[in-house]
């Protein structure tokens, strides 16, 4: 397999695992290596950035990021899988539904949380998928997680459905918000549709602002066009500050060499890790500082 390194931005379909979409990029590509950030469920669509290569490592700075979510709930139907994909287990008539009814329910969910995972999640119990076991009816203890709910926009609603645009913290289950606005309304609810359409620096404010980035669609995944929309590796990195340091510099540092101050335009005194570049331009690393403000080697991004 060739070295391929970069980011590729790929509008996940419906209908396909996020593990099934990653290997038929990197068999497009044939790529050594590659890895994405942030597994979506089959039925939800939407932004599934993808590593490959060195992008691989960029790719672990994004894991704790937020998310960007538009979630469309079906409302008086509770599901076992607390989506459209499960069967129907209870029925409720809706309320009527008012713009001050729905704020005043999704407000309660604004903020910090404990959730607690769904059972038909891809999280692990001794070593088999949690979503195994419920389709065996044995349901486990799953420890609450605590979740962060930035923002939860109001977009649209009928007499039996409501549309969100969720902002929130990594391992959320939009699953889960599902339901508890349906128990908080009173008639139960699940999950009928699931867009991503933002993780942190690729992060678009709104489903028709795709920011400065272009997503690679899943027909240009089949028709192996996609190469044209493989992003650089610091693409993935733009929330770090950047430095450039000369070529004798980077070659003490891709030894793993610390460097002093007196070898910088100036003292470092940033907490975060850095984009590191070449004078020519060209991304070679992330560094950090060191206690007395030069710096040395958090990850080397280079073949």
């Amino acid at each position: 397999m060739a070295q391929v390194d970069g980011i590729l931005l790929l509008d996940k379909p419906s209908g396909i695992s996020s593990n099934s979409a990653l290997q038929k990029v990197r068999y497009m590509l044939d790529a050594s290596k590659a890895g994405h950030s942030g597994t979506l469920d089959p039925m939800a669509t939407g932004l599934l950035p993808i590593g490959l290569g060195q992008g691989t490592k960029a790719l672990a700075y994004l894991l704790d990021a937020h998310k960007r979510y538009v979630a469309t709930l079906k409302l008086g139907e509770k599901t076992a899988t607390g989506d459209a994909e499960g069967e129907v287990i209870e029925r409720k008539s809706v309320p009527h539904l008012s713009a001050s009814l729905l704020e005043s329910v999704i407000a309660r969910f604004r903020g910090v949380f404990a959730q607690t995972p769904p059972m038909y999640s891809a999280l692990k119990q001794q070593g088999r998928p949690l979503y195994e076991l419920a389709r065996e009816g044995i349901v486990v203890k799953r420890a609450a997680r605590e979740i962060h709910f930035y923002a939860i926009e109001l977009l649209s609603w009928t007499e039996n459905s409501i549309q969100l645009q969720v902002w929130c913290s990594k391992g959320t289950y939009i699953r889960v918000l599902a339901e508890d606005i349906g128990q908080a309304l009173g008639c139960g609810a699940h999950l009928t549709a699931l867009r991503r359409i933002g993780v942190a620096g690729f992060d678009a404010i709104s489903e028709g602002d795709k920011g400065e980035f272009t997503w690679c669609d899943w027909s240009s995944v089949l028709n192996q066009t996609l190469s044209s929309f493989l992003l650089p590796v610091d693409s993935a990195l733009m929330h770090f500050d950047a430095i450039t340091v000369t070529d004798d510099v980077l070659q003490r540092l891709s030894q793993g060499q610390k460097i002093s101050a007196n070898d910088l335009p100036a003292p470092i005194e940033n907490p975060n890790p850095m984009r590191c570049y070449s004078e020519s331009g060209e991304f070679f690393a992330l560094v950090k500082a060191t206690p007395y403000q030069g710096i040395m080697l958090e990850r080397w991004m280079r073949s």
